[in-house]
């Protein structure tokens, strides 16, 4: 069975930085592609981004350029380097992994993700 579990969540001021992780056990990088996914209170659950065996990457159009999507497989961590933090940031973040859909697809998509993490909680206060 696949496992994932997210760490690295906290309480910034707008402008700061997080680095979450993900430590993946029973599954290869090279098998799966993987995403980050965020759910606000009151709202649906949305791609940020995610990543592909090859390293190719997808951004929601809310995050280009503040986020970035990593894995050392090395480590077999999947990393979001999240900087730029604003309040609208604030959410449930989830890491996800499925085998079948590409970047594009999870970031599109929460649907299209079938492993979930059970979610780190990221608050930024203005």
């Amino acid at each position: 069975q696949v496992q994932l579990a997210e760490s690295g969540g906290g309480s910034v001021q707008a402008g700061g930085s997080l680095r979450l992780s993900c430590a993946v056990s029973r599954f290869y990088f090279n098998s799966f592609s993987m995403g980050w996914y965020r759910q606000a209170p009151g709202k649906e659950r949305e791609g940020v981004a995610a990543i592909d065996s090859d390293g190719n990457t997808v951004y929601a159009d809310s995050v280009k350029d503040r986020f970035t999507i990593s894995h050392d497989s090395a480590e077999n961590t999947l990393y979001l380097q999240m900087n730029g933090l604003t309040p609208e940031d604030t959410a449930m973040y989830y890491c996800a992994a499925d085998r079948w859909s590409g970047p594009s697809a999870l970031v599109r998509s929460h649907s299209a993700a079938r492993f979930w993490g059970q979610g780190t909680q990221v608050t930024v206060s203005s």
